[in-house]
């Protein structure tokens, strides 16, 4: 590699990387920052990156990059969610692909008056939607759950079937004697890449769960070489079903719960949002920008057609026989912005046809790339509009879900409640269930780890999730999943001792808070409610009850251990929404906690209280009303 391709490789990693931060600082699409900074960098801008100088290696890293940006897209669909809609998916990606083809290519040849060769190809490249674009739309929108497994499904699964489409395209356009085998050789690449796909995916996992197999700290770097095997191996046996494969890969080691699985995605997605930055930079640069002025209105006209005929058609004749409501469908024919696939792909099939003395390669590559920038901006800037109006988004946030019906978190329950913050409880014990719907809680049966039941207690909706179980792994698990799968956006885990563990892991890494004001011994307060023990009272912080600073003669006394005297449940701050209290909790003058006291210890539980500036709010109003009186 010559010096001014290095150099083109690295300004194109750190511009990619730059501008994706700008973006998400501005809340725009990063594509569109990313295609203006590669025209910009380009040869018709600065000339400083220049991707033709990588020869054959730009094709290599495209496919590479690609690869590992499907498997890691593959990671994070859930086959649960995929099976509830397994109908629509099935044929918005199947049946969606082909309509979508023939309806894009007659388009093309009849605005731009293309020959059926250009048509065919534009066809094919555009049949992608981009889950690099999707994925972020739909996590800021906050969308229905279907609307959103619909998407984000189509997304990531339409991108192999649509290049292994537009390369077999290609190789009928190119050889036209090839037409009659094009049927058995997609049937082939889909069927080898599946099956590779899954038998790979399935030894990734069982191996990532072999404890000491993979040395600690090298499980993605494992994960990362091994996808990228599999990749060229599938693509050496049977051309072009690598892409498939890793994309099946993905979804397998996904749904397998490795105990690596959080670090492996976060690894993935962080290399992604790299590959991502460096791909779009240089396909960008790559692409001539005279050659997308020269297609003027009529290119323009095309994108528009995709937009509001083609799209629409196709999601309403592919999605007729499923439980989509009429506005769920008006969304999902609203959003389909293409992405890095159909940008990579159009650069390769360009390259092919310049190769096998075909016209008309540089026109297609710029009409794919229009396509690129419209749609992308058309479903940025109007897609939260439409789902708003069309009722597809979520409500807003609010409420606690908490894991635990008995004890301690049936009390915090209680005030949180008379604090006005909606509440539903989840458990696994039909006795405790039925005491918490008694008392008027919606209560969800079941286990809490299980996704379905998590979908019943709709934690899309809730804001806080909180563990409040005797097992802190299980409390662990269980907030770990609510921010995962539902991106809850606050959670709590109740320990009793946060040395090691899932618990202590998700607290250092600032995933939860320790709930409570302090780790407590949960099954111990759980016995001593059902014997009568407890009582819950209310305290106001006092800055001024605080004991004075001593002086510097005078030793400094702690105040008296709080242990397992007391447990502070919840807080208010003035006119704010009662939260639930929590280990980082640093009072404030006329803050109100809500507290449960041992009654056996309650002379030690108050004295405790007093020193830390909080007074009962009922002696407080009895001063008051004597103060009064006087």
């Amino acid at each position: 590699m010559d010096g001014h391709a290095a150099f083109t490789l690295v300004l194109a990693l750190a511009a990619g990387v730059l501008c994706q931060s700008v973006a998400r600082h501005l809340r725009l699409p990063g594509i569109v920052i990313l295609l203006l900074a590669g025209a910009a960098l380009g040869p018709d801008g600065l000339g400083l990156v220049q991707p033709r100088a990588l020869g054959e290696g730009f094709f290599a890293i495209v496919d590479i990059a690609v690869a590992v940006i499907l498997f890691e897209g593959g990671l994070n669909l859930q086959i649960s969610r995929l099976r509830r809609e397994q109908s629509a998916i099935r044929h918005l990606v199947l049946s969606g692909a082909i309509l979508t083809l023939g309806l894009a290519s007659l388009t093309a040849a009849w605005i731009l008056d293309w020959t059926w060769q250009q048509s065919v190809l534009f066809g094919s490249l555009v049949v992608v939607t981009g889950p690099t674009v999707v994925g972020p739309l739909v996590s800021q929108m906050r969308l229905r759950p279907r609307v959103a497994t619909v998407l984000n499904a189509e997304g990531v699964l339409i991108d192999p079937v649509g290049a292994i489409l537009a390369l077999l395209v290609l190789e009928v356009v190119v050889a036209p004697e090839r037409a009659a085998v094009g049927a058995a050789d997609l049937v082939l690449r889909v069927g080898v890449g599946t099956a590779i796909g899954l038998l790979s995916g399935l030894m990734l996992g069982l191996l990532l769960r072999i404890r000491r197999l993979v040395p600690q700290g090298h499980e993605n770097i494992f994960v990362l070489a091994m996808v990228l095997l599999v990749f060229v191996l599938a693509d050496e046996l049977v051309a072009q079903s690598g892409i498939l494969a890793v994309t099946i890969a993905g979804v397998t080691v996904g749904n397998m719960r490795t105990p690596v699985d959080r670090d492996l995605r976060e690894f993935k997605d962080q290399l992604t949002i790299l590959l991502i930055g460096l791909l779009f930079v240089m396909l960008a640069a790559d692409v001539r920008l005279a050659d997308v002025v020269a297609l003027g209105w009529p290119g323009l006209a095309v994108v528009g057609a995709l937009v509001f005929a083609v799209r629409p058609l196709v999601v309403v004749l592919s999605t007729s026989g499923s439980d989509l409501s009429a506005r769920e469908r008006a969304f999902i024919s609203w959003v389909a912005p293409r992405g890095i696939v159909a940008a990579a792909m159009a650069s390769l099939v360009a390259a092919a046809m310049e190769k096998n003395g075909l016209d008309g390669g540089r026109e297609l590559r710029a009409l794919v790339f229009l396509t690129i920038v419209g749609t992308v901006l058309q479903a940025g800037l109007t897609a939260g509009l439409a789902a708003r109006v069309l009722g597809v988004k979520l409500p807003k946030r609010e409420g606690v879900a908490i894991l635990g019906a008995q004890g301690l978190g049936f009390l915090l329950a209680e005030e949180l409640r008379r604090g006005g913050v909606p509440v539903v409880i989840l458990d696994s014990n039909p006795q405790t269930c039925r005491q918490a719907q008694e008392a008027g809680f919606t209560v969800v049966f079941g286990n809490a780890l299980e996704e379905r039941t998590l979908q019943r207690a709709q934690l899309e909706c809730v804001e806080t999730a909180i563990g409040i179980t005797p097992n802190q792994t299980v409390n662990a698990v269980f907030v770990n999943r609510a921010h995962e799968l539902f991106h809850v956006p606050k959670n709590y885990v109740a320990v009793q001792a946060i040395e090691t563990g899932m618990a202590a892991e998700l607290v250092q890494n600032e995933e939860a808070e320790i709930a409570f004001d302090a780790v407590h011994d949960i099954e111990r307060w759980d016995v001593r409610l059902r014997h009568g023990d407890v009582e819950v009272g209310r305290f106001r912080f006092d800055p001024a009850r605080l004991p004075e600073t001593p002086s510097e003669d005078e030793p400094v006394r702690d105040p008296p251990p709080i242990g397992e005297r007391l447990v502070m449940l919840s807080m208010q701050r003035g006119s704010q929404p009662m939260r639930p209290m929590s280990s980082d909790y640093q009072p404030a003058e006329g803050d109100v906690v809500a507290v449960a006291l041992h009654i056996p210890d309650m002379d030690d539980a108050l004295e405790a209280l007093d020193a830390r500036g909080f007074e009962r709010l009922e002696d407080a109003e009895t001063a008051s009303q004597s103060a009064g009186s006087a």
